[in-house]
């Protein structure tokens, strides 16, 4: 079995009975990671911030012959408070008593501006959805990643998060935040079970990357599903061991 993960080869059920939680599942590259993994048989959870919109991706897993029913969890990171988090967290308690996969994949943009110009309000709604947010997330999820015995955690990192480049303002912040917490967490769960990465996607043809190339060739990008390869192998049983570490997609 080829173990490249950017070229990673895999069974048809290897994520059967693996109940995995995905932020921004509406969209892009978290929806598409979603509708794959229910083909391999994880139990997905979908979250975003449009009703019809995970109903739409609900549907479309509805479908797929022998997929596990998902369940939808709604939330605007950018509004949500602590009790939010917690309901949620209690909910999936309820539902499921344990997770095995956490993809914080939700992002925002925010302003392409210089330092100089960046404005103040836009810098914190930008760290608080990117940062904040996954540490909110991942902080009362960590119960249930615990009962797991191959517990995975990815956080969703960029180019421009490695090294910084002029006019990424908070979004290149934010994804060095990404990467730091994701290296302590990591650090701290050393010892254990719970696996905790970073993957920096590429350039993908999502709408985020529209709207910050609108010039761009977009039949020249990669595809969300063609970059899945690197997320299923931190997600399955692979990449046991794998932990701390920051990889490309592509």
């Amino acid at each position: 079995m080829n173990t490249d993960h950017r070229d990673y080869s895999y069974p048809q059920n290897v994520l059967r009975e693996r109940i995995i939680l995905i932020t921004g599942a509406s969209d892009g590259i978290g929806r598409a990671l979603a509708l794959h993994a229910a083909t391999l048989g994880a139990q997905v959870i979908l979250h975003g911030r449009s009703v019809a919109k995970l109903e739409k991706v609900y549907d479309e897993i509805e479908a797929i012959d022998g997929a596990a029913r998902p369940s939808i969890a709604v939330m605007d990171f950018a509004t949500a408070n602590s009790d939010a988090y917690q309901s949620l967290a209690e909910n999936l308690e309820k539902e499921f008593g344990r997770l095995d996969g956490l993809v914080l994949n939700a992002s925002v943009l925010g302003d392409r501006f210089s330092i100089e110009q960046y404005d103040a309000a836009m810098w914190q709604q930008v760290m608080h959805v990117n940062v904040t947010s996954a540490f909110a997330l991942t902080q009362v999820c960590l119960p249930m990643l615990h009962r797991s015995d191959d517990a995975s955690i990815i956080y969703t990192s960029s180019g421009v998060g490695r090294s910084g480049r002029a006019f990424w303002g908070a979004y290149a912040v934010s994804k060095f935040a990404t990467e730091g917490l994701s290296q302590v967490l990591a650090d701290e769960h050393r010892d254990g079970t719970l696996r905790v990465n970073c993957i920096n996607p590429g350039a993908t043809r999502t709408n985020m990357r529209l709207e910050a190339f609108p010039g761009e060739d977009r039949d020249a990008l990669k595809t969300p599903h063609d970059i899945l390869p690197t997320y299923i192998y931190l997600l399955g049983p692979d990449s046991k061991g794998v932990t701390g570490q920051s990889l490309d997609a592509q």
